[in-house]
């Protein structure tokens, strides 16, 4: 009979099932495929990759120097491969890996997967939603991959390039956190499950509105079907309107816009049509923004609306409050000429933005005459001036503030009703926080994206490349989850004891731990 002691335990946890998924896309075979197997390697760069993802899918928050460690308890040789183990996945296998990865293009690389996840899985991608964060980072950061790729053409000659490195530096911050360099990340995901369809690494430093429509661009034209790209007003410019010539796109108009701004004072909101979606209300008009025909739809919260409302009034009261206190002091100071005291006032009438200044005057006063020579001194003393005015509401301003409360624009060139209507504009729209929800995925303190610790921008680049493809496995595997939920007409217990159809992934992972303890408790008591 078979002791205790000769069973040997090892820990799969939840990361079968992620293995799982990454072998139904064929992520290691694209991989090896682009990259290439050196004759005698152990460990393909694929396996290299797998191993990376079920890393960053096991929720530790290790380093990649702790990579081998991560493995010590796995089933490595069940997960990865026959004859593979644990010393096999060290720092410098993986650093070699990264750069080939970072050199064959990265953006390709995780387009190549991506599609055929789609393939497999029957992803649509009728409408997809483009966004992007910038992610922090700690360090100075020097280019370490001088290599260059030899891309052989077909008569036998060969073109050489070297990939363009990011700059790792100083920019608008998402994180809140200015004093850091930082990188941005360009995602396009899909409206079906999140699914990240495409992944762009770029400068710190870099504006969303100068790339949106070349990346909406490049990625029609390489998926070769037709998708409506949709987007936030970072996308809506002359500019991005002329290279998106001919893609479909749904994003919404900036109020810097005058038109757009005009539209939200001058529509009364009893004159805005319902929408069948709860809480909402709209009014559609035709534009020809940037020589471009296309559909705006202005849009009205009522949720939001009282909420707005109850703000604006607040800044309204803030504002005379303050008014108040600085014409008080401005009553009281004196000025040498009239021209001077005018230049005052009107610095503080240019910030005013609910209220005008009334009844101003520039008032003239003599200095007192003393021992009875006041007349004398009045005419050889220039008089000191100051200055007297009220305030009043701006009603014209005030009411078209109360017209804009909870209202935005969307526009589409997507001209025909029938393939779009008003309601399902606003629906698309709605669903554009679908980007938001990978980001705080990948900035999630249980996610090795949560620091940043390499030091050269090509290992950054390679890095958020692969927490990219970690976020295109775990939005799958939830995905998948949830349709079948669906599909069976169940569902699973929240935390609440509560059944619902739309689990995370995460906290089905969390039901796998503990599992080998539980079976070696039950071995010891069953011999």
């Amino acid at each position: 009979m078979m002791s205790s002691t000769d069973i040997q335990l090892q820990n799969l946890d939840h990361l079968g099932l992620v293995a799982g998924i990454i072998d139904e896309i064929g992520i290691v075979e694209i991989i090896n495929e682009r990259v290439g197997i050196s004759p005698g390697e152990i460990v393909t760069a694929g396996q290299v990759v797998k191993a990376i993802l079920l890393n960053g899918l096991g929720f530790l928050s290790r380093a990649l120097y702790l990579f081998t460690q991560f493995f010590e308890d796995k089933a490595t040789e069940h997960l990865l491969g026959k004859g593979i183990r644990p010393e096999h996945l060290n720092d410098d296998k993986i650093g070699r890996v990264m750069d080939k990865l970072y050199l064959k293009g990265l953006s390709e690389i995780f387009l190549l997967i991506t599609l055929a996840a789609v393939k497999k899985y029957g992803i649509s991608i009728q409408s997809v939603h483009l966004d992007a964060s910038s992610f922090s980072v700690h360090g100075q950061y020097k280019s370490e991959v001088n290599q260059i790729e030899i891309i052989p053409f077909v008569a036998g000659k060969e073109r050489r390039i070297s990939p363009k490195t990011i700059k790792i530096t100083q920019g608008y911050s998402r994180d809140k956190r200015p004093d850091l360099k930082q990188f941005i990340l360009d995602l396009i995901v899909s409206g079906d499950g999140d699914v990240p369809l495409f992944l762009r690494v770029a400068d710190g430093n870099e504006a969303d509105k100068a790339v949106f429509g070349q990346i909406a661009k490049e990625f029609s034209q390489q998926i070769n079907f037709q998708s409506l790209i949709v987007s936030d007003s970072a996308l809506y410019s002359q500019d991005n309107l002329v290279i998106m010539s001919g893609i479909s796109w749904l994003c919404r108009v900036p109020f810097s816009i005058k038109q757009a701004k005009q539209l939200a004072n001058t529509i009364a909101s009893e004159d805005l049509i319902q929408s069948r979606i709860p809480g909402y209300s709209w009014w559609e008009v035709s534009s020809r923004y940037g020589g471009v025909d296309q559909r705006w739809l202005l849009v009205e919260s009522q949720q939001r609306k009282a909420a707005d409302l109850e703000r604006l009034e607040k800044k309204i009261q803030q504002e005379l409050t303050d008014a108040k206190k600085k014409l008080h002091q401005l009553s009281r100071r004196e000025f040498e000429t009239q021209q001077g005291a005018l230049e005052i006032t009107k610095e503080v009438s240019k910030k005013l933005k609910y209220h005008k200044l009334i009844e101003l005057q520039v008032i003239p006063i003599h200095a007192a005459a003393q021992d009875g020579l006041r007349e004398e001194k009045q005419k050889v003393e220039p008089p000191i001036y100051k200055i007297q005015a009220g305030l009043e509401l701006d009603e014209k301003t005030i009411t078209e503030e109360k017209n804009r409360p909870a209202r935005f624009v969307l526009a589409t060139n997507v001209l025909a009703k029938q393939q779009l209507i008003s309601d399902e504009m606003l629906t698309k729209y709605k669903e554009q926080q679908a980007p938001e929800r990978g980001f705080a995925f990948l900035k999630d303190s249980l996610f090795f994206a949560d620091s940043v610790f390499l030091k050269s921008p090509e290992r950054v680049e390679t890095m958020a490349m692969l927490m990219g493809l970690c976020l295109l496995v775990y939005t799958l595997g939830q995905r998948q989850l949830r349709l079948q939920l669906q599909e069976c007409r169940t569902g699973l217990k929240n935390q609440l004891g509560q059944l619902t159809d739309c689990p995370t992934l995460r906290s089905i992972f969390q039901g796998f731990q503990g599992i080998p303890d539980s079976y070696y408790r039950w071995s010891q008591t069953s011999y």
